[in-house]
């Protein structure tokens, strides 16, 4: 780096929903980090409206430390809204997204640093190995390979949230007027360079994990009807299947009651006709209500997220007046630091 160019700056954001005793392993493993890279940095931690002590925690830890911005939300909105929270507040000229159990390593930020410096654009964790039940690593690999053979555009093999994205990348995901989001998918979506990472995720380092098996299956239902329309698509290529066989075994019957005039009619088979028909019917009102779903979440244009306090330091915002100028003023600070593409000079080594 020569004597013109300015020291990068990192924005960590963390989510945390019973995560009350990650959040001070979870700090001092990411300063020692950005001390070793010898970068600014500042670390958001979002509490999702966790009902331990994550939010006494974090009050602490921003009173002690300048670099911390604790944002409180009203209520749990669910991960994917908390980081788009705190990526509304960052200022860095690139936002590192980490979950709060401590399962995303920090110590992996230094490849994903490295990457950047590189050129790339994004740099997301690969989930090469995961602790805990096999059954449900087996069945992750199993979604992220049909969810990229079926979706629009390319998605990450065993990719989550965890990632280094630059400014451009943040800002263009923060444009997107979605209110349903699925960051992992819209991170593949906007495009640009991207590469992985490969690593071990740890087990949950404290507590119990808050995604149960329906809740995953919610996660990847979530994912499948956001990027592609292959369930409707391939329920009308079935459909018009079973409707030409329906007609061939109709044409059939109707041949051999003529020649056969004593073979009495099946009625199992009729009764189970009707029966499997029945179900297709009903999988398909199912299908079409997932997009309607959808649909109906969208128009409804409910924020995202409510926050309901934000510390930096001693100062601790309240009012939803004082939070939005904070907003504002932060929106300001870190468009001054984005480097556009017409020959401004870059935060990335060339």
């Amino acid at each position: 780096m020569n004597e013109t160019e300015t020291v990068p700056m990192l924005s960590a954001v963390i989510t945390s929903y019973k995560d009350g005793q990650a959040i001070l392993p979870m700090h001092a493993r990411l300063t020692a980090v950005f001390a070793t890279l010898g970068v600014d940095y500042e670390i958001i931690f979002v509490n999702d409206g966790s009902p331990d002590n994550t939010d006494l925690v974090r009050q602490e830890l921003a009173a002690s430390d300048p670099r911390v911005l604790a944002i409180e939300h009203s209520r749990n909105f669910g991960s994917q809204s908390a980081f788009v929270s705190g990526m509304q507040l960052a200022t860095g000229d690139a936002v590192i997204l980490l979950d709060g159990d401590l399962q995303d390593p920090p110590e992996l930020i230094s490849a994903f640093y490295s990457k950047w410096r590189e050129g790339y654009d994004v740099v997301y964790g690969r989930r090469e190995r995961r602790e805990g039940l096999p059954v449900l690593a087996f069945f992750a690999k199993i979604f992220y390979r049909v969810f990229r053979r079926i979706s629009e555009i390319p998605m990450p093999l065993d990719a989550g949230d965890f990632s280094l994205m630059d400014r451009r990348i943040v800002n263009a995901m923060l444009a997107l007027p979605e209110t349903d989001q699925f960051l992992r998918g819209l991170r593949a979506w906007v495009g640009f360079t991207q590469t992985g990472v490969d690593y071990l995720r740890p087990q949950r380092a404290f507590g119990h994990s808050t995604h149960s098996f329906l809740k995953n299956f919610w996660w990847a239902k979530k994912g499948i009807f956001s990027f592609t329309t292959i369930p409707v698509e391939a329920l009308g290529y079935l459909a018009a299947s079973l409707t030409g066989l329906s007609f061939v075994v109709l044409t059939y019957q109707l041949v051999s009651h003529v020649l056969h005039p004593e073979t009495p009619l099946g009625i199992s088979a009729i009764v189970s006709t009707v029966a499997f028909f029945g179900s297709l019917n009903l999988l398909a009102v199912a299908l079409i209500g997932e997009y309607l779903i959808k649909i109906v979440e969208e128009t409804k244009k409910r924020p995202r997220f409510i926050r309901k306090s934000i510390r930096q330091g001693h100062t601790q915002l309240s009012a939803a007046e004082d939070i939005e100028i904070f907003q504002r003023k932060r929106a300001q600070k870190a468009a001054s630091r984005i480097k556009s593409t017409t020959g401004e000079a870059s935060a990335r080594d060339p």
